[in-house]
């Protein structure tokens, strides 16, 4: 019977691939026919993101510009996850396919809303994301590094392989959201010369450390798409790298999907590497290293004639049809496969209610408190039921920052760590302190503080048209006189779709009042919009120009009072500026005072500090003390937050800090002075709830750092020193705060010696390794169990590297065994010649709760291999 099942399962694996081989090459020829109708204009321009609508062969328009790192983009509050960091700090594969699925699952029914009625000038609803980033987090100044999955290759990939099995599905050839791992390759800061800079890695490093997540998302999730990054690598732009994109992502990978260009990387190739004389000859070197779409900022702005590039290529002789016409087939195919054209069967998309599900909800809240990493505890911690706490520092009453970067201007339900506390405890024990100004401040301005004109909630939107002729220039546009249309809107948002159709460039002008919920300092600023409220009866104006992307909002100080009515009108364009918002935040304007008097009667006092993704993120015009361009230019607290917990310790009470950040930060005062830290990283809309239930004990704590936390900059190589020798740590060799793979829980393990048994059978070598841990405490508890290898000497190689880890769930008292097999790519290293092999020679096996010889409970063993295999790339 047990061979007949074993028969069974093998021939419906094979069916199932056969099933797929038929549906792909059905996809196929469906693109090829339907491509083969498509005039040349046509075709040019459907090789932008922003392809527009071909209504005599009934294809819709569609941007291929969506995004989904750790949550949808949609109308209304979809469900906001944990940064990428944060769910890294998991080491939960199982936990990232899930919410991978989950947020798939809002992708799809966000598509769904607006099915056949797209604006190719906007982004978001596509049936595909421009996720996962799988980069390497090799500097901690680096500002995207938040969303990646930390600075480990083995762990970025298996998460890697589990977000996108998550968004694609279980078959890749009808992926339900087909996902775009990014940024391929050789891509980790600085912003500030993105677009220009030229890295060189060994082949040694590239090999080992910059391209196994990318490898283990193509060929082992087999991810329909990937995004190729705005830097050279080698001396090569790597959207137009013949090594990367024709050798090893087509050749030596067997990559048949699609590749689309990071944005503006195209533009890039002749604007700023200089690596072509002009935009058509870019374009035509992108095309034929096979960039099959292009992704151009210009489509937001409405630029007409994006796609005339290609054609002038085309007419000098730089590229062949046959390469515009290869590049589309793919992407029609991957329209058809995935759903958004018609030839294969049809399938059903989730509905609305799917868009911040009550179970996605609760999913969010578990990945948070998986997320969060308790790095020192002295016994304070968990709080008592009766504790008496006072919330202070900059981000105690901040809910903005629980978001992160690259996620959508709403989301569902957050609570602030003063809120957390204030509903897991009774009110009355927890006191908020409020901080003074700050680089970090900045909230968005709650919906149900706005009244419309009419006196119902909100405000009164009203959209005039762009007038035909108008100048191009934004500043100089002309609008119809008269509204073209207006609405009550819930909070500051904009549909002109609804009033003046699909890509038409509208303003709005948004009108009412607002109310402040508490007497006091407020700071209030405008983000994408202009305006002015008023306010003792003059005009105070928050801004006279839109914000750009990710530029700083500036911010005007006023003091208000509860209850009154202070009328306010703002106003911005469709297609420019950054998301449209109001923000403020409520000060103190003596805050050492306040903190004497707030926490005079508490029994411990909760410091909420750290950064925002508005100081740290992608290529930002920030340049301040710390921060520049999005990186950080040093690891440390800001200035105002380290003089502060100086005076919260002189208190004479028991500290908790809790960090809110994207990256490491230096937490010498914090591990030297504070009775516990909590990282919490960017958390999400569950973050609030999740610090609260960690703090109480409620829930119990278990991430572990996917980063290392240094004491200082100087300790590490420079920040464009793309060498590995130095950096993580895999190869850092000096004292640090705390170590990648740390985390602290209530409850103890104890783990059993491993049984190691090499297995070769004249082919493959693989390994079989067996332990067991019990819970030695009297609370259940997550225990993340980590498996290290330390490689015979090796030239330039790591003095340890992760290659294996269960996170698993212990009652008090259980005892679990756990086992790995690890194959001849997970015993692998690389040599100086870039060749991935098994090496031959004695190596050294750790099991535990984090890296050998760091504190954490650990048991080891030795064995030995003794034939050399060498690895396909």
């Amino acid at each position: 019977m047990k061979t007949l099942a074993v028969a069974a399962l093998a021939w419906g694996l094979a069916f199932a691939g056969v099933a797929a081989a038929t549906e792909m090459a059905q996809a196929d020829a469906q693109a090829r026919h339907l491509v083969a109708q498509l005039t040349l204009d046509e075709k040019a321009e459907q090789l932008l993101n922003g392809a527009p609508a071909i209504p005599r062969l009934g294809i819709p328009a569609y941007n291929w510009w969506t995004e989904s790192l750790h949550g949808a983009f949609g109308p209304g509050a979809t469900t906001n996850f944990p940064q990428p960091i944060g769910l890294a700090a998991s080491f939960n594969d199982r936990l990232m396919q899930d919410v991978a699925a989950s947020i798939s699952t809002e992708v799809q029914a966000v598509y769904a809303l607006g099915r056949h009625k797209p604006n190719p000038n906007r982004i978001g609803g596509a049936l595909n994301t421009w996720s996962p980033n799988i980069n390497i987090f090799r500097d901690p100044r680096w500002g995207r590094g938040q969303e990646t999955y930390g600075e480990d290759p083995f762990l970025t990939a298996e998460l890697g392989k589990a977000f996108v099995r998550g968004m694609q599905g279980p078959d890749p050839a009808r992926p339900l959201v087909i996902a775009s791992p990014k940024h391929f390759a050789v891509h980790s800061g600085p912003e500030s010369t993105r677009h220009s800079v030229d890295v060189w890695v060994s082949m040694q490093d590239l090999e080992d450390t910059y391209l196994p997540a990318f490898r283990a998302a193509i060929v082992d999730a087999q991810a329909g798409s990937i995004m190729c990054a705005y830097n050279r690598v080698n001396g090569e732009p790597a959207c137009a790298s013949h090594s990367l994109l024709v050798k090893t992502l087509r050749e030596d990978w067997k990559f048949s999907g699609y590749v689309v260009s990071d944005c503006d990387a195209v533009t890039d190739i002749h604007a700023h590497h200089k690596y072509a004389p002009d935009a058509a000859a870019g374009a035509a070197l992108a095309l034929k290293a096979g960039v099959d779409n292009e992704c151009n900022g210009a489509t937001l702005s409405h630029t007409p004639g994006l796609g005339k590039r290609y054609q002038q290529a085309l007419e000098r002789g730089y590229i062949r049809q046959a390469d515009i016409d290869t590049a589309l087939v793919r992407l029609f195919s991957a329209r058809i496969r995935a759903g958004d054209l018609p030839g294969l069967p049809q399938r059903r998309f989730p509905a609305r209610e799917a868009i911040n599900s009550a179970e996605h909800r609760e999913l969010a809240l578990r990945s948070a408190i998986e997320s969060l990493v308790l790095l020192k505890n002295d016994g304070t911690l968990p709080l008592k039921a009766a504790t008496r706490i006072a919330v202070v520092g900059p981000l105690g009453d901040a809910r903005r920052v629980m978001r992160g970067n690259y996620s959508s201007g709403q989301t569902g339900p957050t609570q602030t760590v003063f809120e957390g506390l204030s509903r897991q405890f009774a009110p009355a024990q927890v006191t908020l302190v409020p901080f003074g100004p700050s680089i970090t401040d900045g909230d968005p301005v709650p919906r149900d503080v706005f009244i419309a004109p009419d006196g119902s909630a909100g405000l009164r939107a009203s959209y005039f048209r762009l007038q035909p002729g108008s100048p191009t220039d934004v500043g100089k546009r002309r609008f119809e006189a008269n509204a073209v249309g207006s609405h009550t809107v819930a909070q500051i948002e904009s549909r002109p779709q609804e009033v003046a159709g699909a890509g038409t460039v509208v303003r709005t002008v948004w009108t009412g009042a607002f109310v402040a919920p508490e007497t006091g300092s407020y700071r209030l600023g405008l983000s994408g919009l202009k305006g002015r409220v008023r306010i003792a009866g003059r005009d105070v104006v928050l801004a006279n120009k839109a914000t750009r992307w990710a530029e700083p909002v500036a911010l005007v100080q006023v003091d208000l009072k509860r209850g009154e009515r202070y009328a306010l009108q703002l106003e911005a364009e469709s297609g420019v500026g950054a998301p449209a918002g109001m923000i403020y935040k409520r000060v103190s304007r003596q805050p050492l005072a306040d903190l004497r008097a707030g926490a005079r009667d508490a029994d411990v006092v909760v410091a909420v500090v750290g950064l925002t993704s508005d100081l740290e993120g992608e290529e930002m015009p920030v340049k301040i003390d710390g921060f520049s361009g999005g990186d950080r230019t040093r690891i440390d607290l800001p200035d105002d937050q380290r003089a502060y917990l100086q005076h919260v310790a002189q208190l004479g009470k028991p500290v908790v800090v809790v960090n809110l950040s994207g990256s490491a930060i230096d937490l010498s005062w914090a591990h030297t002075h504070a009775a516990a830290v909590l990282q919490a990283f960017y958390p999400g809309e569950g973050g609030g709830q999740a610090i609260a239930q960690v703090l109480a004990g409620a829930a119990n704590p278990a991430g572990r750092l996917p980063v290392t936390f240094y004491r200082n900059v100087a300790d590490l190589p420079p920040f464009d020193d793309y060498r590995m020798a130095g950096r993580t740590y895999r190869f850092f060799d000096k004292p640090v705060v705390y170590p990648f793979g740390h985390g602290l829980s209530y409850s103890t393990f104890r783990y059993e010696a491993p049984q190691v048994q090499v297995q070769n059978d004249g082919q493959d070598v693989s390994l079989v390794v067996r332990t067991a841990i019990t819970n030695t405490s009297a609370r259940d508890g997550d225990e993340v169990a980590q498996l290290y290898l330390a490689p015979p000497r090796l030239d330039g190689g790591p003095r340890l590297a992760l290659r294996g880890f269960q996170r698993v769930h212990l009652k008090a008292g259980e005892r679990r065994e756990l086992s790995w097999r690890l194959n001849a790519r997970d015993l692998s290293f690389v040599d100086r010649d870039g060749q991935r092999q098994v090496m031959p020679g004695g190596y050294r096996l750790s099991v535990g709760g984090g890296q050998p010889g760091t504190g954490a409970p650990v048991v080891g063993a030795e064995f030995s291999l003794a034939r050399r295999q060498p690895l396909p790339r």
